[in-house]
């Protein structure tokens, strides 16, 4: 079983806060000098492509805005394939600019009601304008339905609380497109000539980032420094493929991949039937 291609999640996984984890940028360079084509894929909906940019740059590496991937370009793709020109946006002011930029313009009337995690922004006024934008036959888009991330003052509420509100108030069923949407992971590597099962996703969510990423057919690893606690991985519903203890031990994973009676102590394997 040979890695070919690596997804990466940002928060948790590269970052903490603004902090890089150490080993990221090792890692992420061994990635650039061995060719292997790596993305950036983040379910953070609270800044711009641009701004996640300018928070990857501070890892020390090189980083291109083509290599990032986030909910928010995918729901302008949304949109644009369905000529939806407005929407009742729950999002900060950061990530509108993607949207702005795309002409895509924010109406609290607007029937197309589009959530992230809009942090200080979530209002009663804000929270009902959507909902009543929803009891008049609008869509409710989901950019993700995280229930929480570690932010760098402890764990914090994500979008999925407040999308639920929204979902369990109005009736409506929400349209995922970040994150585990199986179409967000096949999106994010569409030019990508690699057999999927040849594609490792890394990310500290074993529901959206692990699960995920194995449901569109890809491989999944854990890793211990993001929310997710390690004292839970044996009575969790999700076998990863690989349980890492940090991003840092990416290129020992990479290396030794193929032939897994090798693998590192730091490494655990799951044998999964379908590997």
């Amino acid at each position: 079983m040979q890695i070919e291609g690596v997804l990466l999640d940002i928060d948790g996984t590269l970052m903490t806060g603004n902090d890089p984890i150490p080993g990221a940028d090792t890692a992420i360079r061994f990635l650039q000098e061995k060719n292997i084509p790596y993305r950036y894929i983040s379910n953070g909906t609270r800044k711009s492509r641009k701004n996640v940019l300018k928070k990857l740059e501070r890892i020390g590496v090189k980083v291109s805005v083509h290599e990032i991937y986030t909910p928010a370009i995918a729901a302008i793709q949304y949109l644009t394939d369905h000529s939806i020109k407005a929407c009742n946006f729950l999002i900060t002011t950061d990530v509108m600019e993607d949207f702005q930029e795309a002409g895509i313009i924010h109406d609290p009337k607007a029937a197309t009601v589009v959530v992230g995690d809009a942090g200080d922004e979530f209002t009663y006024a804000s929270m009902n304008a959507a909902f009543r934008s929803l009891m008049q036959g609008g869509s409710l888009i989901a950019l993700e339905k995280d229930r929480y991330w570690k932010d760098v003052d402890g764990l914090s509420l994500s979008a999925g609380p407040f999308v639920t509100a929204l979902e369990y108030s109005s009736g409506s069923t929400p349209i995922l497109l970040g994150k585990p949407s199986r179409e967000f992971f096949l999106n994010a590597i569409k030019d990508w000539n690699i057999i999927k099962k040849k594609i490792l996703m890394i990310g500290d969510d074993i529901m959206t980032d692990v699960r995920g990423a194995q449901d569109a057919g890809l491989l999944g690893a854990i890793t211990f420094t993001g929310k997710f606690r390690s004292e839970d991985i044996d009575t969790c519903p999700v076998n990863p493929d690989f349980v890492i203890n940090s991003i840092e031990i990416l290129p020992v994973l990479l290396e030794r991949s193929e032939n897994v009676r090798n693998i590192s102590s730091e490494i655990r394997v799951i044998k999964r039937n379908n590997i």
